[in-house]
C-alpha cells in the first residue's frame, strides 16, 4: 500500500508558492493544489479556510519571507549601503517569486491580525534602515513609503514588460536609487541647515 504524503501547511504554502511563482497568482485554486499536492480538495480545509484562507496564509508567508531577505540584506550595513542592499534584495525577491510577491501585495483579507503583524515586522525593518539619517519616527515612514513606492512601481513595471527599450534594466534601477538618495541627503541638508543658529 503506497504510503500517504505528509499534508501540512508548510507543505502547502510550498506547493501554492510554486504555483504562483510559475503561472500567476490568478491561476490559484484549491483543485489546482490538491492535484499538485496529490490530495483531494476537501482535504485543505483541514489547514485552510478555503480559497480566502489560503491567500491570506500565502500572503503572510510571502511577508514573512521578504522581510527575514531584508533583515539579512541589512545585516552589518548602514545608511546608503543598507538601503542599496535592501532595494537589490527586494527586487530580486520579486524577480524569483512573481506570485508571491503579488500575493503580498494583494492580499485578500487586510484586517485579519496575523498578516497586519506580519507587514508590520517588514515596516519596522526598514524603518531601523533609515532611522541611521536621524530623523523622527514620523519622517522616517514618509522616507519609507517613499522606497517602497519606488521599488514597487519599478517592479510592477516590469512585471508587466513596461521596459521595452534596449537599455539594461538594472542600470535603470541602480539609476533610480542613486537619485532617491541624492534627494534623501538633499532633504537632510537642508534640515540641517534650518535649525543652524543664525
Amino acid at each position: 500500500m503506497p504510503q500517504r504524503t505528509k499534508i501540512d501547511l508548510p507543505t502547502i504554502l510550498k506547493a501554492a508558492t510554486e504555483i504562483v511563482d510559475s503561472k500567476g497568482l490568478e491561476s490559484l485554486g484549491l483543485a489546482t493544489l490538491a492535484q499538485k499536492l496529490g490530495i483531494r480538495s476537501p482535504s485543505l480545509y483541514n489547514h485552510v479556510d478555503g480559497l480566502p484562507g489560503l491567500r491570506v496564509e500565502l500572503a503572510i508567508h510571502g511577508c514573512c519571507l521578504l522581510n527575514s531577505v531584508l533583515m539579512r540584506a541589512a545585516i552589518g550595513k548602514s545608511g546608503d549601503n543598507a538601503v542599496y542592499a535592501l532595494a537589490e534584495e527586494y527586487l530580486v525577491f520579486a524577480r524569483s517569486h512573481p506570485g508571491l510577491y503579488e500575493a503580498v501585495q494583494r492580499v485578500s483579507d487586510p484586517q485579519e491580525e496575523r498578516w497586519q503583524q506580519a507587514a508590520q515586522r517588514l515596516v519596522e525593518t526598514v524603518v531601523q534602515v533609515f532611522q541611521y539619517y536621524g530623523w523622527d519616527d514620523y519622517t522616517s515612514i514618509h522616507a519609507v513609503r517613499s522606497f517602497r513606492s519606488m521599488v514597487h512601481g519599478f517592479i510592477s513595471l516590469e512585471q508587466n514588460e513596461g521596459f521595452k527599450m534596449p537599455i539594461d534594466v538594472d542600470d535603470s534601477y541602480r539609476f533610480l536609487i542613486d537619485t532617491f538618495l541624492l534627494g534623501l541627503h538633499s532633504k537632510m541638508h537642508a534640515a540641517q541647515c534650518a535649525v543652524q543658529p543664525e
